[in-house]
């Protein structure tokens, strides 16, 4: 199953999701710039011959395309030549501000960026409002906190499962969320799909569609826009090109609303609970039993492939073996990798029933990094987890079904490792 198709499957629960839960959030009313405090520090530096700037990029498998991403870099670059301007891509598809809040110091606040746009709508397509809100007021937070000089800006993207709000003049849900965050800090926002509502809107655009290529498939389409391959991540040539125009309409009124260049002092919070404080911490803080060992992230084949993201990467198969540790704080999760080769853990959080969990799924064709929700909304008090290799693997073929996937090579999804790379906590390990 490849990543696109995992994420059309992953917006049509996004869809459910909203139709049970949107009456409760009231929604924001679209507008595809809201300038508020403008970029005055990056517009003030990018001007200055011979400066030298980075900018971060922060969200999920739609960023990490080749498009809007690069192709706003490029429009920077362009129009300012006078300047070195260069990418932190730090995108990791299907993942969220969850996610995104717990890794923003390794993989983006370390390579210190002077402008940080934030892009996490449509995987946050699903989650509590609440939860949104505590995680991009922490990312918020934990920039301004280390890098006060750097401008943020939070970017919404959109879906076919997610533009029915937009179709009656909303944002969808998550970036409804994500306007609260913004409006309390000064952040200005661009939602990229506004044009892409349009034409869905006036139909004129077809979501899921193939690029035409001969005279007969360019006729046939008439005057419709073809937007993605799978009704989410653009095609390059078509939908990123809306969501650069509307970037690049946006500077303006952004540029008009910035002041003088200052340090961003941070507001008491919105939420007292959001999440500030989460991190993400070495799998090698916790105790590791003698059969889970570390991956050469810098000579083994495997292992170079996630040295960036998860640079402490364990691995291990045997039965029994365990990971241990004990945490001070409200949240935590697993960070770690599943695949083919996977199989299934008994979690035990406190003196909670064990939980058996498998680390394999119906897109487990491949390897991908993914996380183990272990405990969340806990007391603010110090909890007990143990971690330990189930000795049975999941039904996999079953499992792989559910999406149509098959067991290609039998020995390729014999196993029942684990790839553990960090704890995600809100809070503290302690001895």
């Amino acid at each position: 199953m490849t990543t696109v198709l995992r994420f059309a499957f992953l917006s049509l629960l996004t869809l459910a999701s909203l139709h049970a839960a949107e009456p409760e959030f009231p929604l924001v009313a679209a507008q595809e710039c809201r300038p508020r405090n403008g970029l005055p520090n990056f517009l003030h530096k990018v001007g200055q011959p011979g400066a030298e700037l980075k900018i971060g990029y922060f969200g999920g498998s739609i960023t990490a395309q080749p498009g809007w991403r690069v192709k706003t870099l490029a429009h920077f670059q362009k129009t300012y030549p006078q300047a070195k301007l260069s990418e932190i891509n730090a995108a990791i598809g299907g993942t969220g501000s969850d996610l995104g809040v717990c890794r923003l110091k390794q993989d983006m606040l370390d390579q210190k960026p002077d402008l940080l746009f934030v892009e996490f709508a449509v995987n946050d397509g699903g989650a509590q409002p609440e939860q949104i809100i505590r995680c991009m007021e922490g990312i918020v937070r934990q920039t301004w906190r280390a890098l006060p000089d750097c401008d943020i800006c939070f970017v919404y993207t959109i879906t076919e499962a997610l533009v029915p709000a937009m179709l009656e003049g909303k944002f969808q849900r998550s970036a409804s969320a994500m306007e609260r965050v913004a409006d309390h800090y000064g952040i200005p926002t661009i939602h990229m799909g506004m044009e892409v509502a349009r034409l869905a809107k006036v139909g004129k655009l077809d979501w899921k569609a193939k690029l035409p290529k001969t005279d007969e498939e360019k006729k046939a389409l008439g005057d419709k826009f073809v937007f993605a391959p799978d009704s989410v991540h653009p095609h390059v040539e078509t939908g990123h090109e809306l969501y650069l125009a509307a970037i690049v309409r946006s500077l303006k009124p952004i540029a008009e609303a910035s002041g003088k260049p200052a340090a961003h002092a941070l507001a008491a919070a919105l939420n007292p609970n959001n999440f500030e404080n989460a991190k993400l911490v070495p799998i090698s803080a916790t105790t590791l039993s003698g059969g889970i060992t570390s991956v050469d992230v810098k000579t083994d084949d495997f292992g170079k492939r996630w040295a960036a993201r998860l640079p402490n990467l364990h691995t291990g198969s045997k039965p029994g073996e365990t990971i241990s540790f004990k945490f001070k704080g409200t949240r935590c999760a697993l960070y770690d990798i599943v695949g083919p080769d996977c199989g299934q853990v008994i979690v035990t959080l406190d003196d909670q029933p064990a939980k058996i969990v498998p680390r394999f799924d119906a897109y487990c064709t491949y390897h991908r990094i993914a996380s183990l929700m272990i405990g969340d909304g806990l007391p603010d008090t110090v909890h007990s987890v143990k971690i330990e290799i189930h000795p049975d693997q999941p039904d996999k073929a079953a499992i792989l079904s559910k999406n149509k996937n098959t067991i290609d090579k039998p020995e390729r999804f014999d196993g029942t490792k684990i790839f553990p790379g960090a704890l995600l906590l809100v809070g503290e390990v302690v001895e």
